[in-house]
């Protein structure tokens, strides 16, 4: 069994996450571990959309979307802007929709 060089070994100190930035990092991947918010995110990666659209193209219940869009806004995944009457939420940082590709890719799709 090869073990790792003093070297290797501080070297990792400059390239791992402090305990806090991991913590911080292990909330905004739980993002993507709940298959409604997934789905969510998905619409949204396409297209701006209002709660009733996401219902739509989802076939998801208002309350649903509501509850995951809420998730989303505290973490900052989506923000929201009103258009007349109407909200609607989109991805806030692009880097999201890239994370959904990679985990596509994952995933083997």
């Amino acid at each position: 069994m090869l073990e790792a060089t003093p070297q290797i070994l501080d070297d990792m100190d400059f390239y791992l996450p402090e305990r806090g930035a991991a913590r911080k990092m292990a909330r905004y991947f739980a993002l993507f571990a709940d298959s409604t918010r997934l789905m969510v995110l998905s619409a949204l990666s396409i297209s701006p959309l209002c709660v009733t659209d996401i219902c739509s193209v989802l076939h998801l219940n208002q309350t649903t979307v509501s509850h995951q869009l809420r998730i989303l806004r505290d973490m900052e995944a989506v923000t929201c802007e009103r258009q007349g009457k109407i909200l609607k939420y989109k991805i806030s940082n692009p880097k999201i929709n890239e994370l959904l590709l990679v985990g596509a890719e994952c995933a083997g799709f």
